[in-house]
């Protein structure tokens, strides 16, 4: 008689918000992404990875990822240079201030572009131009300038 609404519903990952959805179709312009310091939060590299993008992640600790990504561990505040090499974004979610300029520093010694998220109130540390992804999430895109890509 009662029956479990939950039963009909297949997740292939972490049902991610409307938010997420907008960055990983964002992200998906690109053709390989290295995101760092996925941390346990591996649905936007997951769903980047669907979308047929080549994804690796990095942190300073081992991590589980999905299938499709590759996982290499690194710090970016003293990289391996060859992971990120060919990459076109350097990504990171949630990235600290401290780390915005060794993110930015990877990504120019590579020649790719580098973006980030920040934890709401975090203002970046670099030069970079705002897209407002909804009310709570700001997509932060390093540019060119003074200390800038």
């Amino acid at each position: 008689m009662h029956e479990n609404a939950y039963e009909t519903v297949a997740l292939k990952h972490p049902d991610v918000s409307d938010a997420e959805r907008t960055l990983v179709g964002r992200l998906a312009t690109a053709d390989s992404v290295v995101e760092v310091g996925i941390g346990n939060r591996s649905d936007v590299a997951a769903a980047l990875a669907d979308r047929g993008v080549d994804v690796t992640a990095t942190d300073v600790t081992p991590r589980p990822v999905p299938d499709g990504v590759t996982f290499v561990e690194d710090d970016v505040t003293d990289p391996e240079l060859a992971i990120y090499e060919g990459a076109d974004l350097v990504f990171a979610r949630n990235l600290p201030p401290e780390l915005h300029r060794p993110a930015r520093a990877v990504a120019r010694r590579v020649d790719a572009g580098c973006w980030f998220t920040t934890l709401g109130g975090d203002q970046p540390a670099v030069p970079v131009e705002r897209e407002q992804l909804d009310g709570r999430v700001t997509l932060f895109r390093v540019v060119d300038g003074p200390g800038g890509r």
